[in-house]
């Protein structure tokens, strides 16, 4: 009885301190979720210095463009020729051999593996070769990202693609990165055309099934993976200056495998890869 009469004088005390115990951890979730998801923010997110500026103009670029730039392929066909040259809106430069025998790889990248400091994971993080590369060239060659470990040798062939394969990989680049926009989209899309180049894959469902990607396809694209699709593989161009062929999410798996690959560069936390060699 004496209890129960010091639960009622008290209540309201207890309703306070149980309010300011709730917003106390809250608060303290919060804290540690943001220093999780800022951790080692700047190895992980691509500066905007590094992103073409025209990038906007040419993801917008609508379907009578699409039309234009495949009106005079062929039907049902996949291909893997021999590398065409990519066109330079600014000419030839200096040391820029894009368009030469794409068997000629360099092995930009690092053996240098610092540790991560993200929380998600407990594996070391792959870390680019730093350079001294030229941003302007390589977005006058199209790519959509600089990065400061170009491959000039890399040229991949022109892969065209069947309506069920363009179909497909439009749907693996909404389901693998689909919150990545044109850009995020284009790096995917450049993956399943590097593996077919480089691999011998002659169809993007062998890609998705031979790389392992887990990736929805189940989703409808958007416009920008439809129009990264149009980008990579009807224009024939590529989101970066380097084959690449593997992708995840350090904060959504831990990938000691990807990590021992040649990292090339990360866009939006999506991390990408070549393989050694």
């Amino acid at each position: 009885m004496n209890f129960s009469k010091f639960i009622k004088n008290k209540k309201t005390l207890i309703v306070v301190a149980s309010v300011a115990l709730v917003a106390v951890v809250l608060g303290i979730h919060t804290i540690v979720s943001a220093n999780i998801l800022s951790a080692d923010s700047s190895q992980e997110l691509t500066s905007t210095s590094n992103i073409n500026p025209r990038y906007k103009e040419i993801s917008e670029r609508g379907s009578e463009a699409l039309t234009q730039d495949t009106s005079g392929m062929a039907e049902n066909t996949v291909t893997s020729s021999t590398p065409e040259t990519k066109a330079s809106t600014a000419g030839t430069t200096a040391g820029t051999t894009a368009g030469t025998t794409a068997a000629t790889r360099a092995t930009a990248g690092t053996t240098t593996q610092p540790r991560a400091t993200n929380a998600l994971q407990d594996i070391p993080f792959a870390t680019a070769a730093a350079g001294n590369a030229d941003y302007s060239v390589q977005w006058d060659l199209g790519y959509l990202i600089a990065i400061d470990n170009p491959d000039v040798s890399y040229a991949c062939a022109k892969v065209t693609l069947t309506d069920e394969d363009r179909n497909l990989a439009e749907r693996i680049c909404m389901g693998e990165f689909g919150t990545g926009g044109f850009i995020g989209a284009a790096l995917i899309a450049q993956c399943v055309k590097d593996a077919m180049c480089f691999e011998g894959y002659t169809s993007v469902a062998d890609v998705i099934s031979g790389n392992h990607y887990d990736g929805s396809v189940d989703i409808a694209p958007n416009e920008e993976c439809r129009q990264a699709v149009r980008y990579i593989f009807d224009e024939n161009h590529d989101a970066v200056q380097h084959r690449v062929l593997y992708m995840y999410n350090p904060y959504l798996v831990q990938s000691s495998f990807h990590e021992s690959q040649n990292f090339i560069l990360s866009y939006a936390g999506v991390r990408f890869f070549d393989r050694w060699g």
